[in-house]
């Protein structure tokens, strides 16, 4: 397990404009969470401090939680919001086969287009995967993560969109599941927790969060 692995649960100040402009740009958002880590982490800083983040949205408030090692929301922008901050340790020492879960995780459900032998080598464009065929996606990646599913509600959330001043416009269809789960494999789910699960993990998706259920 990676030293230090925390998670920040941040309550957004809605009136702040860096916070605005965040919710608007998924790209300024991932600008702004990488803050919170140590600088000179190499060419994949994301992946070398593990963050992770979710967007959350309850009728009274909006929750941002963001998982990395070494997290410091001190350096968030002043009046962006109010953090409160976990080790994960316990949590991933607590995982055992057998435990019955609850879990809640936002995903990026896609399958890569097959390509013809004529164009052999390429990489074939990403298909957004809906319903039942996102459904069963997320429940094979929860089995290779050491959890079997006994429940999983899906509820489709706001597509993400991100661009910046040198790259192009990017947009990523989201689903979240909720339910409830059997740990099948400790090892496997505690490294899930920490690197996260399937794509577009700059933009809010992979973040699994569990407790007992």
């Amino acid at each position: 397990m990676s030293p230090g692995a925390a998670l920040a649960r941040i309550r957004l100040n809605p009136h702040s404009r860096a916070v605005q402009r965040d919710l608007r740009n998924a790209t300024d958002m991932h600008r702004t969470l990488m803050r919170l880590v140590p600088d000179g982490l190499g060419g994949s800083p994301r992946q070398a401090a593990g963050l992770l983040y979710r967007f959350d949205v309850t009728d009274t408030f909006s929750t941002l939680l963001v998982q990395a090692t070494n997290l410091d929301p001190t350096r968030l922008p002043d009046d962006y919001g109010h953090a409160d901050v976990k080790d994960l340790t316990p949590v991933l020492n607590a995982l055992k086969k057998g435990l019955a879960v609850r879990y809640r995780i936002v995903v990026n459900p896609v399958k890569t287009e097959r390509l013809s032998l004529e164009n052999k080598g390429r990489r074939g464009k990403r298909i957004a995967l809906t319903g039942p065929d996102a459904d069963q996606w997320w429940a094979r990646r929860a089995h290779q993560a050491g959890l079997h599913l006994t429940t999983a509600l899906p509820t489709l959330v706001a597509a993400v969109h991100g661009s910046g001043e040198n790259t192009a416009a990017v947009r990523h269809h989201l689903v979240r599941y909720d339910g409830t789960a059997t740990v099948t494999a400790p090892d496997a789910l505690a490294e899930a927790v920490l690197t996260g699960i399937g794509r577009a993990k700059s933009y809010g998706a992979g973040l699994l969060s569990l407790a007992p259920a």
